[in-house]
C-alpha cells in the first residue's frame, strides 16, 4: 500500500470534507493533515444538549458548526490542533461492520499513542469506556489529549483524529461537553509540558502512519508567514525589482535565485507572430464588441495560433483582478462593476465566430458577494440561447471556497468546469498567496461529484521537482479531474516571480505520458501550453473516452 501524505495548512472544514468524499470514492490511500479554523462537528450520535451555550453565540464568535457522518458526539477542531484524515482501503478481518470499525479505531489510537510517546509524553494510553487517547489513563484524573471519530463503508475509511497541541483550543472546548464526556477534562501537549511545534507533531504522526499504513510520498503546503519570516529580507521592489514579499515566500518554500528576465529563451519557447486575416478579423470582432480576452491580458504565447484557428478565450467580469498572484500579468487595480450587457456581447462574439467550443474565463472578484458566479452563469446561459450547439467551457476562480457560489455556476450546466491548481503544494503560498491548494482541489472535487467534466492546469519552472509535479497530478486525479494542461511558466515582467529553470520538450512529453498512465482522459503538456490551449480537443477526448 502506498500512502499519499499531505500537510495542507489551515483548511475550512467544508473544503476538506469535499476532498475526503472525492478520495473516498476512489481507491487511493491518503492521509490529510491540517488545522481547521474554529469548527464544532457533531457525530451521528451527537446530543445538542452537550453545547454549554447557545450555538448562535458560538457562531457569533467566529466558529462554524457542522453535522457529520462520523461516529461520536460533539467536538471541536481549530487552530493549535492537528487534525488527521486517513482515507484508506481497510482490509476487513473481523467479519465486517462494527467489529472492523472497532479494530480500525484501535489501530489509530495505537498510532497516536506511539507518536505522542515519541514526542516525550510517556504516560499516555486508552480508557476502556471512552474512545480517543488519554494522559494518565490509569489515574483518577485522566485527561483527553486526542479524539478519534471515523466512518467505515465498503472497506474505505473517512474522518479520523485530532491532537490538541497548543493551549489555544481550550477556550473553545469550554463551550461544549467534549465528546459527551462531562466527567473528564481535555488537555494539550503544551499543558502537559511537551513544548512541541505543530510540524514536530506532524513529523511524529507521519512516521508512525507510514510504518503502519505503508510508505509513500509526503508533500507539504508552506503556508505560515510571520514578521519574523520576512525580517531577513531587505530587498525591495524599487526600479521594477521583484517585491520583497514574493522573494520571501519563495525562500520559505526553499527556492533561491532563478534566471534573469534578460536571459535568452531556449529555441522551443520562441514564437513567431502571424498576423493573418483570421487573426486580424477576430481581433476586430473583439474590439467592436468591447470584450476582453485572456489571450491578450495574460500575454499568451499561443495567441496567433489560436486566433488564426478561430478560437479565443473570453475573460468576463472585467479586466481587473482582486488578487495579486506572483505569476500573473492581469491588472490588479480596483475593478469596475460587472457590465450587465456583457453576457449578450459574449454570445454575439461566439455567434460571429461560429465557435463549436467556447471558453470563458474570469478574474477573481472577491469584491462581489458570490465571487462573480451569477455573472458567469448568465454568460453561459446567453451562449446557450444564441448558440445552442456550442460546447461551453469555463475557467473559474476558487470563488473563495463557496460551495453555494459554485453551485450557481454549475446550475448553468457548463460542459467543462476548469479551475487551475497552478503549482505544486510547496509553492502555493509563494505563487498564489490568496488561494489554497486544498481549496482548489475542493472546487474540482465538488464539480466532479456532481457529474461534471473537470479540468485543471499546472505551470512548471518555478522551482518544483518532477516528483512534486507528479504528486500534484495524482491529487488532481484523486478528486476526479479528467483533463490536464501543463506548460512552462514565463515571467511577464521583472516584478513577477523569476523562472527557476526551463523544462525541455522531452520532459513535457514524459509528463503527458505519466498523466495518461494514471488515468487522465487528455493531457496537453508542452512548453507553450496554457489553460485553454487545444481546449476543444481535450473536451472531445473525454466524450470519446
Amino acid at each position: 500500500m502506498v500512502l499519499e501524505t499531505r500537510w495542507l495548512g489551515r483548511v475550512a472544514y467544508d473544503e476538506v470534507l469535499a476532498l475526503q468524499r472525492a478520495i473516498f470514492a476512489g481507491t487511493g490511500d491518503y492521509l490529510l493533515l491540517l488545522e481547521h479554523p474554529p469548527t464544532y462537528t457533531l457525530g451521528v450520535r451527537a446530543d445538542t444538549r452537550n453545547f454549554r451555550v447557545q450555538p448562535a453565540s458560538i457562531e457569533a464568535k467566529g466558529a462554524t458548526i457542522r453535522a457529520t457522518d462520523r461516529g461520536g458526539d460533539v467536538t471541536f477542531h481549530g487552530p493549535g490542533q492537528l487534525v488527521g484524515y486517513p482515507i484508506l482501503s481497510v482490509a476487513g478481518k473481523r467479519g465486517g461492520g462494527m467489529a472492523d470499525t472497532v479494530a480500525y479505531v484501535a489501530g489509530i489510537q495505537s498510532l497516536l499513542i506511539a507518536a505522542l510517546q515519541q514526542l516525550g509524553l510517556d504516560d499516555v494510553g486508552t480508557v476502556r469506556e471512552y474512545p480517543g487517547v488519554w494522559v494518565a489513563p490509569g489515574s483518577d484524573r485522566p485527561r483527553k489529549i486526542a479524539a478519534v471519530g471515523v466512518r467505515l463503508s465498503r472497506g474505505r475509511s473517512m474522518h479520523g483524529f485530532a491532537i490538541n497541541v497548543t493551549d489555544e483550543p481550550l477556550q473553545w472546548f469550554e463551550h461544549i461537553v467534549a465528546c459527551g464526556i462531562a466527567e473528564r477534562s481535555v488537555t494539550t501537549l503544551h499543558r502537559e509540558g511537551v513544548d512541541a511545534t505543530m510540524h514536530e507533531v506532524v513529523d511524529a504522526v507521519v512516521k508512525e502512519a507510514q510504518w503502519r499504513w505503508g510508505a509513500g510520498t509526503r508533500h507539504d503546503v508552506v503556508w505560515r508567514e510571520t514578521p519574523e519570516d520576512l525580517s531577513a529580507f531587505s530587498r525591495g521592489a524599487a526600479n521594477g525589482a521583484t517585491p520583497v514579499r514574493l522573494l520571501a515566500r519563495l525562500d520559505q518554500a526553499g527556492v533561491e535565485g532563478g534566471l534573469s528576465i534578460k536571459d535568452r529563451k531556449p529555441p522551443w519557447l520562441r514564437v513567431k507572430a502571424n498576423m493573418s486575416g483570421e487573426f486580424l478579423g477576430l481581433k476586430r470582432s473583439v474590439r467592436e464588441l468591447g470584450l476582453v480576452t485572456v489571450c491578450e491580458e495574460a500575454g499568451c504565447p499561443n495567441i496567433h495560433e489560436c486566433w488564426n484557428d478561430g478560437t479565443a478565450t473570453f475573460m468576463v467580469l472585467g479586466a481587473r483582478c482582486t488578487r495579486a498572484c506572483g505569476f500573473c500579468l492581469v491588472d490588479t487595480r480596483r475593478p469596475f462593476a460587472p457590465a450587465a450587457d456583457e453576457p449578450d456581447r459574449v454570445a454575439e462574439a461566439v455567434s460571429r465566430m461560429g465557435l463549436a467550443h467556447a471558453v470563458l474565463t474570469m478574474v477573481a472578484r472577491d469584491d462581489l458577494a458570490d465571487g462573480g458566479a451569477a455573472h458567469m452563469a448568465e454568460c453561459i446561459k446567453a451562449i446557450r440561447v444564441r448558440c445552442p450547439g456550442t460546447r461551453v467551457e469555463v475557467l473559474i476562480s476558487d470563488l473563495r471556497g463557496s460551495g453555494a457560489a459554485l453551485d450557481v455556476v454549475l446550475a448553468a450546466r457548463p460542459d467543462v468546469l476548469n479551475h487551475n491548481l497552478e503549482t505544486v503544494a510547496r509553492l502555493q503560498r509563494a505563487v498564489r498567496p490568496s488561494a489554497g491548494y486544498a481549496r482548489s482541489l475542493a472546487v474540482l472535487a465538488r464539480a466532479a461529484a456532481q457529474g461534471f467534466t473537470t479540468k485543471s492546469g499546472l505551470m512548471v519552472g518555478l522551482g518544483e521537482s518532477l516528483e512534486e509535479v507528479q504528486a500534484a497530478m495524482r491529487d488532481l486525479r484523486a478528486v476526479g479531474v479528467s483533463i490536464l494542461t501543463i506548460g512552462q511558466y514565463l515571467r511577464p515582467t521583472s516584478s513577477h516571480l523569476p523562472v527557476a529553470r526551463w523544462w525541455t520538450p522531452e520532459e513535457f512529453e514524459s509528463l503527458r505520458a505519466y498523466g495518461e498512465g494514471i488515468g487522465f482522459a487528455h493531457v496537453q503538456a508542452s512548453p507553450l501550453t496554457r489553460s485553454s490551449y487545444h481546449a476543444r480537443q481535450g473536451a472531445e477526448a473525454v466524450v470519446a473516452g
